[in-house]
């Protein structure tokens, strides 16, 4: 007797719908993505108890006849592939006609549909067809999907509290939204809606319900192409930062993906203005001929794979930067842009670590779509202080005075007794405005005891225009009109502006002048040597041995060549004039560690981190006395940058504090 046996088709379709539906978040974005190519221009979403009990998507796309009604139902039938060419030119989010067939398996299913002739509705109760009828209906399709994994316990057990499942689905919306910001989408919640994203072709506006205001007023339109790549969407200013990587949302042709390389290009495009540890907010929207895209990498279609890939890297950087080079601004200081210490960490942005650090992509796709938590902000509900609205970066002293306003730092000389009281006063004043902020700011921590979610998004009237918020400082012309009052805490440098009060760090703005002098000194290596009477030493694996050849030719135009040198080890036996101030094993160990790790040396990376420490270490410090000349000429230098408002590691060097709000803290209305 033969053991082998083919599977009857309900099996294969609860078998596959393992892969496509395994929480109620999955079932929304199948549908929205039918939705989406029925050409439909209204998406509404209803959502009871997370998705858990029932979800309903209607749409007013072009919809079916009776016969296309009930063949979409079965599996692999689809109407946007037809021949093996097909598959290798994509343009629609759809393609494989697994999505109705793995829902109808595992749950009570209502389809609802007319395509202006005809309508049609049909139920389908865990994979078995139950009821069929034609009428006339709104031209559109209508989907109800209800008890979800009822009869499939062993899944049902994994769904989270419907909190969580929620913020999932609402992450998703958000990120369709985003992606097409022309089709008009609403999403509610047990009947109260949550977001209704008016479909005007405005992403800032989209922004604007997420994230609130300063976000989008601080959002930057970008608009690049190549001969083969066209990049749309906004990057928001450095001033405004998060804790994790989920708020970058990448699309191409209009498909919400995840992609770790976009992301990275990203982050290092933003390195030059964000300390570590900091992740922007950033849209971008990639369009390129479907033969150069493959989307066909697995059934929850998050994953792409790109032609040209580096060139797209490149490109992102490149867009990133010319963004912010005419367009840079100072980080001002509002009681939404201070960040609240807070001593116990977010649940979702904890849970994202963990997974990632577990390299369990799963999980992290999952928490990944969880973790939009703080995209309510502005709504009066509640998200946690230290991810609400804008923020920024303290420097570390800066923290050390917000933390403990009344302590002195113990490594500094005894100030003198009226400029202690003055900075105490000043730090005081500080505390109590932060104090208050946690106060005013709307929570929206969401628990997984909680039943139910209730958020609510504020919707314009009519869509942002950036006229209506108010103007900040950008470029170097906002030097030109500071003028000097003194010193605080022998650290900063107080400054009279047009918007207000001006806070410069002394030490940042140094370090930024050095950093960029040393930077252009280096910039064009001459290959010029020197030999040296005790040559470098180092370790090296059989990956780095290997490859010695190829490490050589990339390193040849900075002035660097290894040799093996005995087993498992390589000699440098000549260095470039620009490292004679460098400590040269470290270097050429770090370098080798990253040939090894990824098969590309990149010394231009490490030479901007061995030029960031000398540029820091030949800066004024902290806790020295300037004269009023000196501080004069801290200014006239951080002018001469090509990027002055941050440190080489990304920290602010300006902040200011608006007239605005000083008349508010001072109640002078």
């Amino acid at each position: 007797m033969a053991k082998i046996q083919v599977l009857d088709e309900h099996l294969a379709n609860m078998i596959a719908a393992g892969e496509v539906v395994e929480r109620p978040a999955n079932i929304v974005k199948e549908c929205m993505e039918n939705s989406l190519d029925a050409g439909a221009r209204t998406i509404s979403v209803e959502v009871f108890e997370g998705g858990i009990t029932r979800i309903v998507v209607e749409d007013d796309g072009e919809g079916m006849d009776p016969e296309d009604a009930r063949l979409a139902f079965c599996r692999h039938a689809t109407s946007k592939l037809r021949t093996e060419d097909d598959l290798f030119n994509i343009g629609t989010m759809g393609f494989r006609g697994e999505a109705l067939a793995s829902i109808a398996s595992v749950a009570e299913v209502v389809l609802q549909t007319d395509d202006g002739t005809t309508g049609t509705r049909l139920r389908y109760s865990y994979g078995n067809l139950v009821d069929q009828e034609e009428g006339r209906f709104p031209k559109g399709t209508r989907i109800e999907i209800s008890g979800l994994f009822v009869r499939t316990p062993a899944r049902f057990k994994y769904l989270r509290r419907p909190a969580y499942e929620f913020s999932i689905i609402s992450d998703i919306v958000n990120k369709i939204a985003l992606s097409h910001p022309d089709v008009r989408i609403a999403l509610s919640h047990d009947g109260r809606p949550v977001f209704n994203a008016a479909g005007s072709g405005s992403r800032q506006e989209i922004l604007y319900q997420m994230y609130g205001r300063d976000v989008a007023a601080s959002a930057v339109a970008v608009d690049e192409a190549d001969e083969d790549f066209h990049i749309t969407g906004y990057v928001v200013q450095p001033k405004i930062s998060r804790a994790s990587r989920h708020y970058m949302f990448m699309s191409v042709n209009g498909r919400i993906i995840r992609s770790r390389q976009m992301q990275d290009a990203l982050i290092d495009a933003y390195a030059d203005y964000m300390p570590p540890g900091r992740y922007p907010i950033a849209i971008l929207d990639v369009e390129v001929d479907t033969q150069l895209v493959d989307v066909n990498v697995h059934p929850n279609k998050w994953e792409v794979r790109i032609s040209k890939q580096p060139e797209l890297m490149e490109l992102i950087r490149e867009t990133v930067r010319k963004a912010f080079d005419m367009q840079l601004r100072t980080v001002e200081i509002s009681t939404n842009t201070i960040e609240i210490p807070e001593n116990k960490p977010n649940r979702f942005e904890e849970q994202t670590r963990r997974m990632a650090e577990n390299g369990d992509f799963r999980s992290y796709e999952q928490s990944d779509e969880s973790c939009s938590s703080d995209n309510r902000a502005a709504s009066g509900q509640t998200v946690e202080i230290h991810r609400c609205g804008q923020s920024f970066p303290l420097h570390p002293d800066q923290e050390q005075i917000a933390q403990k306003p009344d302590m002195p730092q113990t490594n500094s000389p005894e100030p003198k007794p009226e400029a202690h009281r003055q900075s105490q006063l000043f730090d005081r004043n500080l505390h109590a405005s932060m104090a208050a902020a946690s106060q005013d700011l709307p929570d929206l921590r969401v628990s997984e005891s909680q039943t139910s979610v209730s958020i609510d998004y504020p919707v314009p009237v009519q869509p942002v225009s950036r006229e209506e918020f108010h103007p900040q400082a950008q470029g170097k012309a906002f030097f030109e009109h500071l003028r000097v009052i003194g010193q605080l805490r022998d650290s900063y440098i107080l400054c009279e502006g047009p918007e207000g009060l001006v806070v410069i760090d002394q030490h940042a703005a140094q370090e930024r002048y050095h950093y960029e002098q040393l930077r252009e000194r280096l910039r064009h290596p001459d290959g010029q040597t020197q030999p040296l009477m005790v040559p470098v030493l180092l370790k090296a694996g059989d990956r780095v041995l290997a490859g010695l050849e190829d490490i050589n030719r990339q390193l040849a135009a900075h002035g660097l060549c290894f040799e093996a040198f005995g087993q498992n080890q390589v000699i440098v036996r000549e260095l470039p004039l620009w490292m004679n101030d460098v400590d040269a094993p470290g270097f050429l160990q770090d370098l080798l560690d990253q040939f090894a790790a990824s098969e590309i040396a990149d010394p231009a990376a490490l030479r901007k981190h061995i030029t960031a420490t000398m540029a820091c270490h030949s800066s004024i410090r902290f806790n020295r006395g300037l004269t009023m000349e000196e501080m004069n000429q801290v200014i006239r230098d951080l002018q001469a940058c090509s990027q002055p408002y941050h440190c080489p590691h990304g920290r602010p060097t300006v902040i200011t504090l608006s007239d605005t709000r000083l008349r508010r803290e001072f109640e002078r209305g």
